[in-house]
């Protein structure tokens, strides 16, 4: 029966590799041409009740079949002249493209031999020449004045420490300013890269099914690129393909190739020749890598000014803000070290202005397949020659399904900071003054907070460091927010998802197929788009081959149906919950208010309900509690964007719930029965003054600019709704058991010990109560969540006496 069902894959990923999908604006699934099997239609889906169908999906029936989402707006509130550029009503209805698809007709000859050389004739017809890229920098960047003086500087230490004359100092440095651009200047080959878009065309097609792009993104990039401004990439890191996978879309149309910035762990010989002839400049992975603990000046300007004179020559970049790779599965936070060099080229007018291009990047299964040994605490293995070998020659033997890739709508760098600069400068918080009192008891006593209004201004200072610094922190958080909600949610992360958070023991494909087709209505409801199309049991049957071992098959004597089960070891569950990452950031708002349903509940039942039903609940207090929610999960990825309201993002949150039918507004007696409990009244007592939810600005007929009275609602009895609150809950039950386990860790550790090795302790500790079952999810044990616990733990200042334990 396995080999049955084996038969049935392969012929559904037939199925998706033949087609050359388009896209119906009036569809709510993109067409396909299989001829063999129909699409399942809604009413198909009615022989039982599914969780997601019954839950939410039946206020908005109306809904189904509409529009596809077009993702990737700018900011209506950041960024509103550059929301109406570039971007017309048309757009949306232009559909996607395979890339990798190429025959005689994207080609200007016709004819047998054509179709024979027609990659031959791609490649070379495209437009990509030398003049395009950037000339004289290494003799611009070292006339510089500001390295000129970082030289003098560096000379001066080796003067006064009596190694060297003033002469002989300065030559040596001049020596090693030279040597330092060798590896951070590219030297961009149009020949190589024509011939890597040939390569590339094989290879992709060798083991990708299709590298899907959306039309109407292309066509904003390609109005931004006649604007003769230069233009920033900044895509999501899931895989190390994301750097030729970019520049190979822009080359195939017609875009000129961006200047990547590579962490120098990719300097290794031959290959780093070639990343330079493409266009890739390698950087330290840490500025300041001095034995001696001092900053490098010499460095920091050598490339503040290399990325000045890219800019000023309207050179395009590609910068990965989170730094690495994702480990799992979900978008990291952003490092803005060099988003901070783009920001300043900006303000000494290096440039005019800069186009900023977040970019989705989505794998139905990444090259690498998954980091368990990393998730499992093994150090990571430096990259080598031999190593890109053997990985090229792996992915060769194998495939890895669809990929899809999203432009964000380009805006203007200098209209952000404009507009951020007219905006009252907020207090700026740290995550432990976030969290009270919510979380922690007391705030501590701490003269920072006591000026912290007298310090703030009308609006953001730029000449200040601090206020700098949040701002730019605030530009990466925008635009890897942004980034994310471009990414497409694939067929892997819905069959991962639902195999871990829905049917862990199991579950029928009949069902499981049902289940799949809900969920991705569900996904196209909240406004994300898929990676996938097709017939939903072939897309479905797509998607466990790829999770390959991670999925277990059986056959069933009832009906002769097929069981599928998720693999229980750890290593299966570490890789199941890295694809199901992928559509967490979809629901992760709606799971944050369902564990705070939890919460508030629980914390009734213990504390007792003075006379008041158990299942009346505060709205106030579940919008508080799940805005401090979303705090303390901030080091799990952007929850929203910066230049919104926590507060108003969570009250959104719960009027869903209440649309969905799964929360209930109390009856008008009911509401005039309840007066908020003496808990209660102090818990709102207690919230500090800078820790102020509504805008001095809000308008007068907001619902946030005035006191309102507090609402009771209670919670739809019903099976169906509770199944539904109980799946969102799952979802977030593995970040909740990492953190809780961690801090029971905490509570009985003593030290001191450096960090690196608590680390290694406190993973080691949650590796062993998986192993022992005690763990109710696997997949808490990965060393990315211990990771984000600890950081948060000396965030919030949990134990002063801790933090400096970890001192190393």
């Amino acid at each position: 029966m396995v080999l049955n069902l084996s038969c049935v894959m392969d012929e559904a990923a037939l199925s998706l590799g033949t087609i050359d999908v388009s896209y119906l604006s009036s569809s709510a699934e993109y067409a396909v041409t299989h001829s063999s099997l129909e699409c399942l239609h809604l009413g198909e889906c009615n022989s039982r009740p599914t969780v997601f169908r019954s839950a939410t999906l039946k206020w908005k029936e109306t809904l189904l079949s509409r529009k596809r989402p077009f993702v990737g707006r700018c900011c209506y509130m950041c960024t509103p002249q550059s929301r109406d550029k570039l971007f017309n009503a048309s757009i949306p209805s232009l559909g996607l493209r395979n890339v990798i698809y190429i025959n005689e007709t994207h080609t200007r000859y016709r004819g047998w031999l054509a179709r024979r050389l027609c990659y031959v004739l791609f490649v070379q017809e495209r437009d990509v020449h030398k003049s395009m890229f950037a000339h004289n920098v290494t003799e611009n960047v070292l006339n510089s004045g500001r390295v000129q003086k970082a030289i003098v500087e560096e000379a001066s230490v080796l003067s006064a420490a009596g190694t060297q004359t003033d002469l002989k100092a300065i030559s040596k440095v001049k020596k090693k300013a030279r040597r330092i651009l060798q590896e951070m200047v590219a030297n961009t080959s149009p020949a190589l890269i024509r011939l890597t878009g040939w390569v590339l065309l094989k290879l992709f097609n060798s083991f990708f099914w299709n590298i899907q792009i959306h039309k109407g993104q292309l066509e904003m990039v390609k109005a931004a690129t006649k604007m003769n401004l230069p233009l920033i990439f900044l895509p999501v890191h899931k895989s190390h393909i994301d750097y030729l996978l970019l520049t190979f879309i822009l080359f195939c149309h017609n875009i000129k190739a961006p200047y990547i910035a590579a962490g120098n762990n990719l300097n290794i010989p031959i290959f780093s020749t070639l990343i330079h002839k493409l266009g890739g400049f390698f950087i330290r992975r840490r500025l300041d890598e001095n034995p001696n603990g001092r900053k490098d000046v010499l460095y920091r300007a050598l490339l503040y000014v290399h990325i000045e004179e890219l800019l000023r020559q309207q050179q395009f970049l590609e910068i990965f803000l989170e730094g690495t790779r994702s480990r799992s599965g979900k978008t990291s936070c952003a490092r803005a070290g060099l988003l901070s060099v783009v920001v300043d080229a900006l303000f000494t007018n290096a440039t005019p202005d800069i186009l900023i291009i977040p970019v989705g990047i989505s794998y139905d299964r990444i090259i690498e397949g998954h980091y368990n040994n990393e998730q499992l605490g093994k150090p990571k293995k430096n990259e080598s020659l031999w190593s890109v070998a053997r990985g090229v020659f792996r992915m060769l033997r194998k495939n890895y399904g669809c990929v899809r890739v999203d432009f964000a709508q380009p805006f203007s760098l200098k209209e952000y900071l404009d507009s951020q600069s007219q905006k009252p400068m907020p207090a700026m918080l740290s995550l432990e003054q976030a969290l009270l009192p919510a979380i922690l008891p007391s705030r501590p006593n701490d003269v920072v907070d006591e000026g912290t209004e007298a310090a703030l201004g009308d609006s953001w200072d730029l000449s200040s460091e601090p206020f700098k610094r949040q701002l730019i922190a605030n530009l990466a958080e925008h635009i890897l927010f942004t980034a994310n909600k471009s990414c497409a949610v694939m067929s892997t992360h819905i069959v991962a998802c639902l195999l871990l958070y829905r049917h862990r023991k199991g579950i029928d494909l009949s069902k499981l197929v049902e289940d799949f087709f809900s969920m991705k209505e569900e996904v196209l409801a909240r406004d994300f788009d898929l990676g996938f199309s097709g017939n939903s049991e072939d897309v479905v049957m797509h998607a466990i081959q790829l999770l390959g071992n991670c999925v277990n098959i059986t056959n069933t004597s009832q009906n002769n149906e097929f069981f599928i089960t998720p693999s229980t070891t750890i290593p299966a569950v570490f890789e199941l919950n890295f694809y199901s990452n992928g559509v967490l950031h979809v629901f992760i708002k709606e799971a944050i208010v369902a564990c705070s349903l939890h919460a508030v509940q629980s914390k009734k039942y213990r504390n007792g309900t003075n006379g008041v039903s158990p299942n009346m609940i505060s709205q106030e207090q579940l919008v508080r509690k799940a805005a401090s929610l979303c705090h303390l999960l901030s080091n799990e990825g952007a929850i929203s964007l910066p230049c919104q309201m926590l507060y108003q993002v969570c009250h959104e949150a719960v009027e869903r719930f209440i649309q969905y039918g799964i929360l209930l507004v109390a009856e008008q007696d009911d509401q005039e029965d309840i007066s908020p409990s003496l808990t209660e009244q102090q818990w709102s007592k207690k919230l500090p003054e800078p820790l102020s939810w509504r805008s001095d600005e809000e308008d007068e007929d907001s619902d946030f600019g005035e006191e309102q009275r507090d609402c009771y609602l209670k919670v739809n009895q019903s099976q169906e709704h509770q199944q539904y609150i109980t799946f969102l809950q799952r979802l977030l039950g593995p970040l909740l058991e990492a953190y809780s386990s961690a801090a029971i860790f905490m509570h009985n550790f003593s030290g001191p010990v450096s960090e690196t090795e608590y680390l290694h302790t406190l993973h080691k500790y949650l590796i062993t109560r998986t192993e022992k079952s005690v763990a109710v999810y696997a997949e808490s044990a990965t060393y990315c969540l211990v990771k984000n616990a600890v950081k948060v733990f000396k965030d919030i200042g949990v134990a002063l006496q801790f933090h400096l334990q970890l001192q190393s």
